[in-house]
C-alpha cells in the first residue's frame, strides 16, 4: 500500500530538490550563527526588536499588574486602617494617663501644701477627702470620709492649705458634715490684719463671698486687707487667713460701713482638707479654784498638830416683855440653848 505524502511539505519531500534546499538551510544556518558569533551584529537585530516587541508584553501584562497593584493597594489600605486605629486608641490612652498624671501631681502638690501648713504651724491635725459637695442657694456644705470612727467631732474646724474652710456640724459613724464659712448661717469673729480692728464675716447666698455689715463708719478699712480669725469665741484659732476684702462701702442707713470679701480656701477646689485638734481658748473667766485640803479618803497625818476648833457662834441677846412691862433680857449660853 503506497503512503500518502503532504505536498505542501517540500522541504523534506522525497528527491534530488529537496535534499539539495535542506543543504542550503543548513549552511545557511551556519553562516549566520558564525557571523553572530564573530561579528555580533544579531545581538543588534534583536534589541531592536525588542523595542518593538516590549510595549506588547507591558500591554499584555497590564489587567495582571493591575489587579495584583488593586489587591496591594487594598490590602495596605486595610493595613493603614488598622494601624491609624491602633493608633488612635495608644493616642486616646496616653493622653488619659497624662491627664490622670496630672491630676495625680496636682492633688500630690495640694497633699505636699497640706502637709507644710501642718508642719510650719505644728498643728494636731486630721487628713479627710471630700466625698460630697451641696453648693445651693442655702447652704454651702461639704462631705468628708472621715466620723465618729475617727474622732471626729462636732465643731472641730476645717481647714486647707490657703486658709479657713468651715467647721464640722454634723458627724456619722463613718462620715461627717461641715458648713463653709460661705453658708449664709455661718458667722466666724476675723480680724483685720493690718489694723488689728476686730469683727465678724457672715457668709452670703453669692456662694463665694464673705460679708461684714458691722465695721464701724471711722474705722479703718481698705481693699485688698487680710482677714485673719481673731480666736474670739473659743472655736476658731488666732491666726488662720479667712479672706481678702475686696470692696468698701457705707450701708443704707450710713451708720456703718460694709464689706466684701473673698474667702482665702479654695472653697470649690479642694479635694483633701484638714481637720483641727486645737481649737482655741475659751475667752471668759477662769475656772474655781479646786477645794483646799486633803484627798477624800486619805488618812490624816499622826504627826500633824491638833486642829484649833472653831469658836462657837454667838448668837444676839434677846429681849422680851415681862409681866409688868418691862423688858426682861435674856442670855444664851455658849452652846446655843437658852436658859
Amino acid at each position: 500500500m503506497a503512503l500518502n505524502r503532504d505536498d505542501k511539505s517540500p522541504l523534506f519531500s522525497p528527491g534530488v530538490a529537496g535534499t539539495l534546499r535542506l543543504i542550503v538551510y543548513l549552511a545557511l544556518a551556519c553562516v549566520l550563527m558564525v557571523l553572530d558569533h564573530r561579528g555580533g551584529w544579531l545581538a543588534n537585530v534583536r534589541y531592536g526588536l525588542s523595542i518593538i516587541v516590549e510595549p506588547v508584553y507591558r500591554i499584555a501584562g497590564l489587567p495582571s499588574q493591575g489587579f495584583q497593584a488593586a489587591t496591594v493597594a487594598f490590602a495596605d489600605r486595610q493595613r493603614l486602617t488598622e494601624a491609624n486605629q491602633r493608633l488612635r486608641e495608644d493616642l486616646l490612652l496616653a493622653n488619659a494617663k497624662l491627664n490622670r498624671m496630672a491630676s495625680v501631681a496636682e492633688q500630690n502638690q495640694r497633699l505636699k501644701e497640706l502637709l507644710d501648713t501642718q508642719h510650719s504651724l505644728s498643728l494636731n491635725v486630721q487628713l479627710a477627702r471630700l466625698i460630697g459637695v451641696d453648693l445651693g442657694a442655702f447652704r454651702h456644705r461639704i462631705t468628708l470620709n472621715v466620723g465618729a470612727r475617727d474622732q471626729v467631732k462636732t465643731g472641730q474646724v476645717v481647714i486647707d492649705a490657703r486658709g479657713v474652710m468651715g467647721q464640722i456640724i454634723e458627724v456619722m459613724p463613718t462620715t461627717s458634715v461641715a458648713m463653709l464659712i460661705t453658708d449664709p448661717n455661718h458667722a466666724i469673729p476675723v480680724t483685720i490684719e493690718r489694723t488689728g480692728l476686730r469683727t465678724v464675716a457672715y457668709g452670703s447666698r453669692a456662694g463665694d463671698m464673705l460679708t461684714l455689715p458691722n465695721i464701724p463708719v471711722s474705722a479703718d478699712v481698705q481693699a485688698g486687707d487680710k482677714l485673719v480669725t481673731s480666736g474670739l469665741g473659743g472655736r476658731f484659732p488666732t491666726g488662720f487667713p479667712v479672706g481678702t476684702i475686696r470692696d468698701v462701702g457705707q450701708t443704707a442707713s450710713g451708720t456703718f460701713l460694709a464689706a466684701n470679701a473673698v474667702p482665702a480656701a479654695d472653697l470649690d477646689r479642694s479635694e483633701d482638707v484638714l481637720l483641727l485638734h486645737d481649737l482655741a481658748e475659751n475667752a471668759g473667766p477662769p475656772d474655781l479654784a479646786p477645794n483646799a485640803g486633803p484627798p477624800a479618803g486619805m488618812a490624816p497625818d499622826p504627826n500633824a498638830p491638833p486642829a484649833t476648833p472653831a469658836p462657837a457662834p454667838t448668837l444676839p441677846r434677846v429681849t422680851a416683855p415681862t409681866a409688868s412691862g418691862a423688858p426682861a433680857r435674856a442670855s444664851t449660853s455658849a452652846n446655843g440653848a437658852t436658859p
